[in-house]
């Protein structure tokens, strides 16, 4: 049995209502734990039900089949909209995921680590899409989480940064020694960084693949890799 420091996910079936129509299943035995400082990262096809698996791995959605175990701790969340609140600065947006007990980060620096430096007193109305969502990566960071949940963070980025971030969020989990279960559509994303990688594939969506992740030293290791992992899911060569 895992324990308290482990993320254990498992869903047995996960339905969604039809009107008029019986319930349509879209996931069905997906399974998976990851430990203290392991990096997961989730790859599907659109609309496979990777942001179904996480609403479910937080505990936003209960109306499945199976059973979930958060680990104790912090946990920091980007999903895919950045849902900063209009009538306050990113300042202020950033501050108010902060609890007692949570270290005060200095905005300035989180704000300037993702690329928006200067930009703490702005309000969201001034914002590009890709620049609310980094945003939204600072809050998450804000509250030095031992658990990071991110739904297609690096979404609306250029290549260069999106790489650039996800390095970041890599390095800063290895050193807190968080867990960090990231939904994306990047296979690039995910060999740069991830220990392992999911695949959910199939109508309803099951967990087709769970394959580590090689030492990045060895390229020829991770070739052999992405090229398993593309002839068996076309769909992950494609921006869908």
């Amino acid at each position: 049995m895992p324990g308290d420091g482990t993320l254990d996910v498992r869903i047995d079936a996960k339905a969604f209502a039809v009107p008029g129509s019986a319930p349509q299943t879209v996931l069905r035995d997906v399974g998976f734990a990851a430990f203290p400082g392991e990096i997961l990262a989730l790859l599907g096809h659109s609309g496979s039900g990777k942001s179904t698996v996480l609403r479910i791995a937080l505990g936003l959605d209960r109306d499945f089949a199976g059973r979930v175990r958060m680990p104790r701790g912090r946990i920091g969340v980007v999903f895919q909209e950045p849902r900063l609140l209009a009538w306050l600065t990113l300042a202020e947006n950033i501050r108010l995921v902060l609890t007692d007990g949570v270290p005060v980060p200095d905005v300035a620096d989180l704000l300037d680590m993702v690329g928006l430096p200067g930009v703490a007193d702005r309000l969201p109305s001034e914002l590009s899409l890709g620049m609310a969502r980094r945003v939204a990566l600072a809050r998450a960071l804000a509250v030095d989480p031992d658990t990071l949940v991110l739904d297609e963070p690096f979404a609306s980025l250029d290549r260069r940064l999106a790489a650039a971030l996800a390095v970041l969020v890599a390095e800063r989990a290895r050193r807190r020694h968080a867990i960090v279960l990231l939904a994306t559509h990047e296979l690039e994303h995910a060999l740069a960084i991830a220990d392992r990688i999911l695949v959910l594939a199939g109508h309803p969506a099951t967990l087709a693949a769970d394959v580590t992740v090689p030492d990045r030293a060895d390229p020829r290791a991770l070739d052999a890799l992405r090229d398993a992992l593309l002839e068996r899911f076309a769909f992950l060569g494609t921006d869908a």
